[in-house]
């Protein structure tokens, strides 16, 4: 199977100051975080939750070919994606 991402939902992790989203691999569900910082471009300190979740959208199917590198295909709890995903 294939990594897809039929659901467009993403919601912020305050503890892990980023985007959480989820992938699918057939039926079972791959979670992701992708990590505030590699939103950003530059050291900007508006990092909060509404600018990180519309960098999200802006960024979604760059950071969706990502989230399809860094999958595995192991059982993973949580995948992270950082600046250096990117």
């Amino acid at each position: 199977m294939t990594l897809t991402f039929p659901n467009p939902s993403r919601s912020f992790d305050e503890v892990r100051h980023g985007v959480r989203f989820t992938g699918y691999d057939g039926v079972f569900q791959v979670p992701f975080v992708v990590e505030a910082a590699a939103l950003f471009t530059s050291d900007s300190k508006a990092m909060m939750e509404p600018e990180c979740l519309t960098a999200f959208d802006a960024a979604r199917d760059l950071i969706l070919d990502v989230a399809r590198k860094a999958y595995t295909g192991g059982r993973r709890s949580l995948y992270t994606l950082t600046a250096d995903d990117f």
